[in-house]
Order: structure tokens, then C-alpha cells, then sequence
């Protein structure tokens, strides 16, 4: 474990975008493109039609000696494949096509190098109505899942398309939710369920939106939500035209032979450098954004994940990361705690701190939603029990991640990133479709932001967007309240969209100690506690009633009893009304 993770973050440091999920490291790059071949070596070209795609089109390609291989007439789109090096130069003298491109194969979703726990569940359900691995899934408190299901929300009747590479078809938590006879695999020679051994990102992914309620595994924010899984990706690997079929597929009504989803989910991701001549990678990223545009149009709602980059999308120039800023697409960041099961239950509960990897910007970003992550330091080992009886036990930081269905019938895998994101908040979308089946897209998008807790700076922030995605205030249609109290309310609980609480460490010259400080939004109880990397509670450092900003402490470096701590790293925790924050602390010693 100690290895995999060393290995993710230094993969992390040097890649040009990690994104949809982090220690399943998620990333792509335009420069990492190839050409996209058939099996006989012609090249496929994505062709974009200025219309309608009709018959005029059809008769273009053949004249330029090409065969059209798949076409989308309402959308304009079709993929074609020629040997002729000059086929693409002949059909665009016809004035017929917009911008088209030889399609290229990216790399959407690296080869898991996930830190994984299995269980097989194959001898049957424990407990019925209780999920085994419930006490692992922060990720369910943080957006109030429970709220919805009080209130008999489980996303009955919704649709939700999981763009991604195989799904886990007889998975224990899935199967019954698979639309088995609507899947498709859009990756010639595979099967929608086939891909390579190990890790399973579409099952993960499937798992956080619809995981069964069946008193086994773990539940989804939507356990009773239908999943049409559309595999464009093998091994993480697929072209622009697969993904692009696949979303098409989804969008239509099964009248149309569609998938007739209701959702669309992609957690996935590339990076490109646009401009510079570079008008290959302009016309796959321009159809792209066309075929998303054409599924909202259809009133279906395409959700991506943002990356994981720590790209500021705000001000990357020429580079685009797609899907996440593909027409009307919903982009989606991460959170996640700082170690939720050390010392558990009484572990962290900054569900909200922003992940330390994903992408940001105000911009882009819609919401952000829980992602996980894997920044606790040291290797001590952690356990949380499970349900009916016993635990898993694993590394404290590993537990911080997102915990959902992987690879067989039974087993399942910690991962974290901006692709668990995006299916939460499919998840809590099929939540509000399921109330409201008739609502638009352009309401939907809205829903989701109104009802969001108000996180970051006011009005759009470039972590949270609209803020941090809200289940049970999804479904009641209830506002997000304000951020802040009013005055002489000091007393009162922090709100969790209040302004960040923080925690600050300073080196003082000449001494062991540093220097310590938090900062509140406004005055009220506060307590600073000191743990070990064992979870085990060493010290208090500040407990009362803080004024508003700045406070400064003083420390002498000894324990509760007095005796003066080793040096070494320790996890520092600043608890202010129903908000805490967290930060490693280093002592150097005498």
C-alpha cells in the first residue's frame, strides 16, 4: 500500500491532468492522442455536418472515398473511415461538413492503481435493511442522503447512463439496477461488461449513483435508479468518436432506439492545448461539446467530473479539459476529510474540505460534491466496524477516500477524485428527476444549485461553485440558508457554508515549537485538539469562546500530562460550532 501510494502522488506531481479520481489516477493529455484505426488500418474520422446529417452527407463521403460508419441525424454527427490520406480534404470541399478530424484514442482514465479493500459477499445478505459497510460511507452524511431516503426518495423510475469503460453486470450491489438489454459497449469486439482485471472505475462509479439497498455492500445515493451502462473506454482508454456515440445512444428515447436515459454520467476526463494550428483536437473537442449540447436538448442532464489537475480553470489560456467544459455540461469538484476514521467514530467531519487534487475554478465548476482523498500522513492502520459485526481495517488515510462496489460479484475498492464527485451528484439529480419527472434540465441545473450549502466565498467560489451539493434540501426544493448569523448570535453553531475555518502553523526562530493560530468567521466555542498518527488524542491545546479572526496560541510542545512530545508529525484539529478543519503538524524536537 505504502508503495501505490508514494507511486499517486508522485504521479499526481508530474502528470499534465490527474483527474476524474485520484489514486485511480485519471489522466490524459493531447499530446498522448493516437490516431484511432479500424482493424484493417483505415483511419476513422469524426465528421460534423452544418446541418441535419442526411442523405447529401452520405453521398459526400463515398465520393471522397469513404464509408460512413455510424451517423446521428438530429445531431450532425457521424463517424467515418477511409485508407485514402486525402479523404478528409475531398469531403470538405463538398461545403457539406463543419469541423471534422481524424479521431484520436486518449488515454480518459489511467490503469487503476487504486488502494483496494475486497470482501466476497457471495454467502448472502447480512441484516436485511442494514448496509455492511455503511459506517465506511462518510460520503452519504455529507450530502444528507439520509434526508431524501426519509422522505422516500430512492430515484425509482430515473435513468441514468454511466459513460465508462466495463460494467460489473452480476455485481451483488448492482445487478438488479443494470438495464442489462439497454447496456451497450461502443468499443468494437468488447462487450458493455468486458474489460481488464482488476479495478473497475465504471462499477465504482455505478456504485456511489445506485448502489441496491438490499442490507449487504453499500447503498447509492439513488439504490433504486436504473443503470444503462455505455462502455467507450477499455483499460481507461478510448476515442472521441466511442465516447461521443455513446453519449448520442443514451440521449435518445428508446423509440429512437436510444438508451433513454434520464442522466448522463462521465466520469472522465482529457486535456487539451487548443489553438496554435492545433484544429484537429479543435473540431473532436467542438463535436464533443455538440453531442453534449444535443442530449440537453433532448432534456437530459450530462454531468462530468472536473479533473484532477489542481488545474485553476479560470485562467488556463488555451487549455480545455473535456468533458468538463464541453457546451452544457455540469462540472463537478471534489472534496474530502482529513482523517475521518482516526480515533473513529469520533474521526474528522470535514466532508467539505476541497480535495487536494481536483480542479477549480468559478467558471466551471457547478458544485462540488465528495471525491475523497488521501493526504493523511503516515501509515498507521485504522478500523471501522461493519454490520452486523466485525470491520475492516486498513491505513487511517485510506478511509478518506469514496469506498463503493469494484470488480467480480462481491468486492469492492476505496478510490478517490473528481470522478466520484460527478456520480454523487448524478446520484442526487435522479433523486430530483424521481420528484419531479417533468422538470427541465435548464430547473434541474438550477435545483441543484439553489438547494446546495453555501460553501466558500459569497455568491460563486472557484472550489464550490454554487456550493457543496445538498440531497435532502434537493428534494424539499428548500434555498440553502444564508452563510452567515446575525449579530449578537455568537453563540449559535457555525453554519457550514460559513467562511472557512483555518489553522496555521509558523515556524518561530530558535524554537522546536511552532507557532499556532486559527482564524474563525465569527466569534463563538472553539476547541484545538493535538492527535498522534495513531489517532490517539496527546494534547488540548485551546478550548473557549474565540473572538471573530485571529487567534493565537501558546504552546509549550508537552502533552496532557506535560511531558514533552517526541518530534515527528502529528494531526492537529480545530473544532468551531459543527465545522472542523485539520492540518499536520511537524515538531523538530530540541
Amino acid at each position: 500500500m505504502h508503495n501505490s501510494r508514494r507511486f499517486v502522488r508522485m504521479f499526481m506531481a508530474l502528470a499534465v491532468i490527474s483527474g476524474a479520481f485520484a489514486v485511480l489516477a485519471l489522466s490524459s493529455s493531447g499530446a498522448l492522442a493516437q490516431a484511432h484505426a479500424t482493424d484493417h488500418g483505415e483511419t476513422r474520422y469524426v465528421m460534423t455536418a452544418s446541418g441535419i446529417w442526411g442523405a447529401a452527407q452520405e453521398a459526400a463521403i463515398e465520393r471522397a472515398g469513404g464509408t460512413v460508419e455510424f451517423r446521428h441525424a438530429a445531431s450532425g454527427i457521424g463517424v467515418a473511415y477511409s485508407g485514402d490520406p486525402v479523404f478528409l480534404r475531398r469531403a470538405m470541399r463538398s461545403g457539406l461538413f463543419g469541423p471534422s478530424a481524424a479521431d484520436v484514442t486518449v488515454q480518459w482514465q489511467d490503469p487503476a492503481h487504486e488502494q483496494a479493500y475486497g470482501e466476497d459477499l457471495t454467502g448472502g445478505p447480512v441484516t436485511p435493511g442494514d448496509e455492511t459497510y455503511i459506517n465506511l460511507q462518510w460520503n452519504m452524511t455529507a450530502i444528507d442522503a439520509f434526508g431524501a431516503w426519509s422522505l422516500g426518495y430512492d430515484g425509482a423510475g430515473v435513468r441514468v447512463a454511466v459513460i465508462d469503460g466495463g460494467m460489473c453486470a452480476t455485481h451483488l450491489d448492482l445487478d438488479a439496477n443494470i438495464d442489462a438489454a439497454a447496456s451497450r459497449s461502443f468499443v468494437p469486439g468488447f462487450l458493455y461488461s468486458d474489460d481488464v482485471a482488476g479495478f473497475r472505475h465504471a462499477c465504482h462509479v455505478a456504485g456511489i449513483i445506485a448502489a441496491e439497498d438490499n442490507g449487504l455492500g453499500t447503498i447509492g445515493v439513488a439504490p433504486k435508479a436504473t443503470i444503462v451502462a455505455c462502455k467507450a473506454l477499455h483499460a481507461g482508454s478510448g476515442s472521441f468518436g466511442a465516447v461521443i456515440e455513446a453519449i448520442l445512444y443514451a440521449a435518445d428515447p428508446p423509440a429512437m432506439g436510444g438508451g433513454g436515459a434520464d442522466i448522463i454520467n462521465m466520469s472522465l476526463g482529457a486535456t487539451f492545448a487548443m489553438g496554435g494550428g492545433n484544429t484537429g483536437t479543435g473540431a473532436l473537442v467542438a463535436a464533443l461539446a455538440r453531442a453534449v449540447n444535443h442530449a440537453t436538448n433532448r432534456g437530459v442532464l450530462v454531468v462530468a467530473s472536473a479533473g484532477g489537475g489542481e488545474l485553476d480553470l479560470d485562467h488556463t489560456g488555451p487549455i480545455v479539459v473535456v468533458p468538463a467544459q464541453s457546451g452544457s455540461a455540469l462540472a463537478i469538484s471534489a472534496t474530502g476529510p482529513v482523517g475521518y476514521a482516526v480515533g473513529y467514530p469520533n474521526g474528522a467531519t470535514n466532508f467539505r474540505r476541497p480535495a487536494s487534487t481536483t480542479n477549480f475554478g468559478r467558471s466551471t465548476i457547478w458544485v462540488a460534491a465528495p471525491g475523497g482523498d488521501f493526504v493523511l500522513p503516515g501509515n498507521s492502520t485504522c478500523s471501522i466496524p461493519t454490520v452486523p459485526a466485525g470491520s475492516v481495517t486498513s491505513f487511517c488515510w485510506v478511509f478518506d477516500m469514496i469506498f463503493s462496489p469494484s470488480a467480480g460479484t462481491g468486492s469492492y475498492a476505496f478510490a478517490a477524485g473528481t470522478s466520484m464527485a460527478a456520480a454523487h451528484v448524478s446520484g442526487v439529480a435522479a433523486l430530483i428527476r424521481q420528484k419531479d419527472p417533468g422538470i427541465s434540465v435548464g430547473d434541474l441545473k438550477s435545483r441543484l444549485a439553489q438547494t446546495a450549502d453555501d460553501e466558500g466565498e459569497t455568491g460563486t467560489d472557484p472550489y464550490y461553485g454554487h456550493g457543496f451539493v445538498n440531497a435532502h434540501r434537493a428534494v424539499t426544493g428548500a434555498a440553502a440558508p444564508s452563510a452567515g448569523p446575525a449579530a449578537g448570535d455568537a453563540g449559535r453553531k457555525t453554519p457550514a457554508g460559513a467562511a472557512r475555518v483555518e489553522l496555521v502553523f509558523a515556524r518561530n526562530a530558535g524554537r522546536s515549537t511552532p507557532s499556532i493560530s486559527f482564524t474563525l468567521p465569527f466569534a463563538g466555542p472553539a476547541r484545538v485538539d493535538l492527535f498522534d498518527l495513531s489517532g490517539r488524542k496527546v494534547a488540548e491545546l485551546y478550548r473557549g469562546h474565540a473572538a471573530a479572526g485571529r487567534t493565537t496560541l501558546a504552546w509549550n510542545g508537552r502533552d496532557a500530562s506535560g511531558q514533552q512530545l517526541r518530534r515527528g508529525a502529528y494531526f492537529a484539529r480545530i473544532t468551531a460550532g459543527d465545522v472542523k478543519a485539520a492540518r499536520q503538524l511537524i515538531l523538530l524536537g530540541e
